[in-house]
């Protein structure tokens, strides 16, 4: 008989699957493509800070002219009466509050173009290339995915009065008085002071009153909001030597 030749036996399978290792993130990769795409993204962004930008000048424009009409009125016959200033204080009271939502818009598209600058352009400049270690571009691919305005309704309102409104309230609530110590003649008792102030029906006292706390409101805000401002404790000094102005000019 012919001996049969044993068959090799099959591979045993492996009892135990051999444990993989998990899959490796892949770092970002910043080619010459990604930063074009990085370049234009950041001129969309100061692009869109620039027009909200806009938008806060033109507000406080018409908060301007307003005030200098009703100073205008105020003070253009020794008859004419106080009421313009007051009027034109609410007015400019809402031009506050439209700037105070602009500017949370504005802030927020600015803070963008600002982690560009700052984080991608600013490597580059020091020829360091892209840096990720503060792994900035994962936070704001998280901004992109969940955007959320980064200041409140209340500090907003609060940094545009402390910049901008505040000036003007101070000018109507100094011409209102002169208006009514002073103009055309000056008082010679309280009992002149009550009368010119009144508004129609309304007294003098009530309408005092009023100007007092609407005022006293808006420094309220001013300096509460003042406590948890951002940017709050940098140094702004000037520096002695302005190495970027003394650059440009010799590159002139």
């Amino acid at each position: 008989m012919l001996e049969t030749q044993p068959q090799p036996e099959p591979q045993s399978q492996q009892s135990q699957a051999q444990p993989q290792s998990p899959p490796q993130a892949r770092a970002p990769r910043f080619g010459s493509a990604e930063i074009t795409a990085l370049s234009h993204l950041y001129r969309g962004e100061l692009y869109r800070s620039t027009m909200w930008r806009n938008r806060l000048d033109a507000t406080t424009n018409w908060a301007v002219v307003s005030t200098g009409i009703a100073l205008s009125l105020t003070f253009s016959h020794e008859t004419a009466s106080p009421l313009p200033l007051v009027l034109v204080g609410l007015l400019v009271a809402v031009f506050l509050r439209i700037e105070a939502r602009r500017y949370r818009f504005f802030d927020f598209w600015r803070v963008r173009a600002h982690i560009l600058e700052t984080q991608f352009f600013g490597p580059i400049l020091l020829g360091q290339g892209v840096q990720i270690d503060n792994h900035w571009n994962e936070i704001l691919y998280q901004d992109y995915q969940a955007p959320r305005l980064h200041i409140t309704f209340a500090d907003a309102l609060g940094r545009r009065l402390r910049k901008n409104y505040g000036w003007i309230f101070i000018i109507q609530a100094v011409a209102y008085v002169g208006k009514l110590v002073i103009h055309p003649t000056p008082i010679a008792s309280v009992g002149d002071l009550w009368a010119r102030a009144a508004i129609g029906p309304i007294p003098g006292p009530v309408v005092l009153l009023c100007g007092l706390l609407f005022h006293g409101g808006l420094l309220v805000i001013a300096v509460v909001t003042l406590r948890g401002g951002r940017g709050r404790g940098r140094s702004r000094e000037q520096p002695t030597v302005d190495r970027v102005l003394e650059l440009a000019r010799r590159a002139a």
